[in-house]
Formats: structure tokens, C-alpha cells, sequence
């Protein structure tokens, strides 16, 4: 019997759990809640309420204002940059959808984080496939077609940290020398896109083009090439090349549902009817911060 009963008892939460929980506290109205109101809406001890409190006002995640606890600007900054993020996938999945069955590869929507690119969408294949990504997956900034265009049209700083880091062998092909990297960045910049041969993984290449107007990149589109073709030849080798222009055309369609058409695109045809793809959760704070536990 009192197996029975242990076994109905719910399993006692995670700290990262409680965490959370303190943290939906302020999803409410109201900015501002004082601990007593904390552990109402949490439904946390009043003791692990206090801690976890003081532990989230010390990683900035909420500030303290006398005895009342307000979202900090580390939940403001990751709020923000959430949204973005999401502006940034609304406007891209139905085009991305229209790579891939132009191209018949694996599509990716991908951001810079530091000195790694992570996938914010995927389309086609599968996980286990032959092309090993993931939505949330990180991967090295220099060896990926995708980190190429964003470190080529990006901040020169974020070039110098990959640097400073080295520049690790993946591969036979891997770049690990600055000079050349920085050489195939200056032409990344004349041609517009970046490739990957088999840089990052045997048997994969890829080319990437960059989300930008006049400014530097936010983000990049790419798609990736995988296996020998009926020939016997790697199609790494010369598939890319033939993808490149859908690529960037793709790439600056993107750009276009963000911004508008510009200058350029004033006089351009009205864009195809796209298929309607169905939205992911991830429209508020609490969906980003379940994201961005395994990304």
C-alpha cells in the first residue's frame, strides 16, 4: 500500500523548475510583486522563493526595489532578442519551404552567437539524416557556409573573437590558418554567398548567403549538399555553385518580407502565393526560455 502511495506522489521539482516557476510569477499584469506574492503565485516555499529571488537579482534577471522584485534588464535583453528572432522566422519559414523543394536539400535559417552560428529553422530531411543539424544546434562560425557570410558581412569584431579562439581542424578541408580565412572572407564579400566544402563534416558542402540590407548581416540562409552523385564525383564539388543564385535570390525575399522592397524591389513582379506553414511556440518569454535550455 504505501507503495502505491509514493508512487501517486508527484516528483519534487527541479531547482531549475522552481526557477521557473518564480519567474512565470511575473508574467502577470503587474511589474512589480513582493515575495509574499511571489510564493502565491509560485506556489514555492517561502524559504526557496527568497533564494531563488536573490540568486535571479544577482544574475540580473530581476532587479530589487526595496522589498518588491521587478524583471531585470537580462529578461528584457533575452525578451528582445526573442521577439526578433521570431519576426525573423515568420518571415522566412514560407520562403525557406520554397528552397527546399526548388532544391531538393536541406534549407537552414541560421544567427551568429558569439563565435558559433545556431539554427533557429531546418527544413528537410530529417535529424538523422545525413546532414547532421537540429533546430537550436550550434556549429563553428568559420568552418560553416552560413558563419562565413555572417562573420564576412558582420561586425569586425566578432571575426577577431573566432580568432582569438582558433581555429580548430573538423575536417582535411578546414581552414585553420587566419590568413585564409580571412582571404575567403574577402571573397565571401565579392561574390555575395559562402561555401562550405566539407569544411565542417565529410561528405557535406553547403552554400550560404546572407540576410542584409546596406548594413551588415542578420542573419543567413543556406543550404546544404550531401553524398556522391550518380557520377561517382562529390556533387559537393560543383552543387553549391549551381545553387548559389536560388540561395541569395531566397536570402534577399527574406530580407524584403522584413523590410519592405526598398529602392530596388519597388518595380519588381508581385512575389508568388506561398503555402500557409503552420507557426512553432515560441511567442512569448517562457517558450524562449524553454528554447534556450538545450540550444
Amino acid at each position: 500500500m504505501l507503495d502505491q502511495v509514493r508512487e501517486t506522489e508527484p516528483a519534487p521539482l527541479s531547482l531549475l523548475e522552481k526557477a521557473a516557476s518564480v519567474l512565470g510569477a511575473f508574467e502577470g499584469a503587474e511589474p512589480r510583486l513582493s515575495l509574499t506574492e511571489v510564493v502565491r503565485r509560485s506556489g514555492i516555499p517561502r524559504s526557496s522563493a527568497h533564494r531563488i529571488l536573490d540568486q535571479l537579482v544577482g544574475l540580473r534577471w530581476l532587479d530589487r526595489e526595496g522589498r518588491d522584485y521587478r524583471m531585470g534588464m537580462r529578461m528584457l535583453e533575452l525578451g528582445a532578442l526573442a521577439s526578433h528572432h521570431n519576426r525573423l522566422r515568420r518571415a522566412a519559414v514560407a520562403l525557406l519551404h520554397e528552397l527546399h523543394e526548388r532544391t531538393g536539400q536541406v534549407v537552414h535559417l541560421s544567427v551568429l552567437d558569439g563565435a558559433d552560428v545556431v539554427c533557429l529553422e531546418r527544413i528537410g530531411g530529417s535529424e538523422s539524416g545525413a546532414v547532421p543539424s537540429r533546430v537550436g544546434g550550434r556549429m563553428p562560425a568559420y568552418c560553416t557556409a552560413s558563419g562565413k557570410a555572417l562573420l564576412a558581412f558582420g561586425d569586425p569584431g566578432a571575426l577577431e573573437h573566432v580568432l582569438a579562439l582558433g581555429l580548430r581542424p573538423r575536417t582535411a578541408r578546414t581552414l585553420v590558418r587566419p590568413l585564409a580565412l580571412r582571404s575567403e572572407l574577402a571573397a565571401v564579400r565579392e561574390r555575395g554567398v559562402a561555401h562550405d566544402r566539407e569544411e565542417n563534416f565529410r561528405g557535406i558542402s553547403c552554400v550560404a548567403a546572407p540576410l542584409r540590407g546596406a548594413g551588415r548581416a542578420i542573419a543567413a540562409v543556406s543550404v546544404s549538399v550531401s553524398g556522391p552523385s550518380p557520377a561517382g564525383a562529390r556533387r559537393g564539388d560543383r552543387e553549391p555553385d549551381r545553387l548559389a543564385p536560388l540561395v541569395l535570390a531566397c536570402a534577399r525575399s527574406v530580407w524584403r518580407e522584413l523590410y519592405g522592397p526598398g529602392r530596388a524591389g519597388r518595380s519588381a513582379p508581385p512575389p508568388r502565393p506561398r503555402p500557409e506553414v503552420p507557426e512553432r511556440a515560441m511567442d512569448n518569454m517562457m517558450g524562449w526560455l524553454r528554447f534556450s535550455e538545450w540550444m
